[in-house]
């Protein structure tokens, strides 16, 4: 994350956000399935394997290739829109958003949540570097490693003072974004999927402008050493 700049940082917090409201609002309609934590899942799938609890299994796994379904699709338009990948993967990711929101009231309601893995899958794209996710902001277990290293780094005097706030911050994000989603999916029901489709449109606006001056050939190139 440091080699972002503060605004894309931000814009990086609040896509952790939206992925903890997302992951809220799957955890409690599929009853401890997770729309953006693979690790969670792969978990559940082998727990369901182990005791023949064939219906876990099953939407683990399917949950698992949703989300990975979600990342091989953004990779493609990462390479189709190479100079505006970030805003175009984020409008993929809010197109998805929007069908899982439409297709609750006429489909099975686990659809529209496979739907809610394929762009927590997607919305790891945005960040992307030479191929490679830069910054993960739907799972959070790498962030907290990176918080711990740069954090004790400071405290021994070996790093940047400061290296570990953009890290606990991200973390930070997402939590709260798991507190939102959720209080609204306990209040709103329906609603909150929609809530979670316009939130990523505005983030589609916001970092198509916080981009739209960068140039193609260098937007994503790492400082030199």
């Amino acid at each position: 994350m440091d080699r972002y700049r503060p605004s894309l940082i931000v814009a990086a917090v609040l896509l952790a956000m939206l992925a903890g409201f997302v992951d809220a609002l799957a955890f409690l309609r599929l009853g401890g399935f997770f729309a953006s934590f693979m690790s969670g899942n792969t978990t559940r799938l082998g727990v369901g394997i182990a005791t023949l609890d064939h219906d876990s299994a099953r939407m683990a796994g399917a949950l698992i290739l949703s989300f990975l379904t979600g990342v091989m699709i953004a990779t493609m338009v990462s390479v189709r829109f190479a100079p505006r990948r970030k805003p175009a993967v984020m409008l993929l990711v809010t197109i998805l958003l929007t069908c899982a929101a439409l297709a609750t009231s006429v489909t099975d309601r686990r659809f529209p949540l496979l739907l809610l893995a394929v762009a927590m899958g997607a919305e790891n794209g945005v960040f992307n570097r030479e191929g490679e996710v830069s910054v993960g902001v739907t799972y959070m277990t790498g962030s907290l490693v990176k918080f711990g290293q740069k954090l004790t780094r400071a405290l021994i005097g070996a790093g940047d003072t400061l290296a570990w706030v953009p890290y606990l911050v991200l973390w930070l994000g997402f939590a709260i974004g798991v507190v939102l989603g959720g209080r609204m999916q306990q209040t709103t029901g329906e609603t909150a999927l929609w809530a979670a489709a316009g939130a990523a449109g505005v983030l589609t606006l916001l970092i198509a402008a916080l981009t739209w001056r960068d140039q193609p050939a260098i937007i994503d190139r790492a400082p030199a050493p």
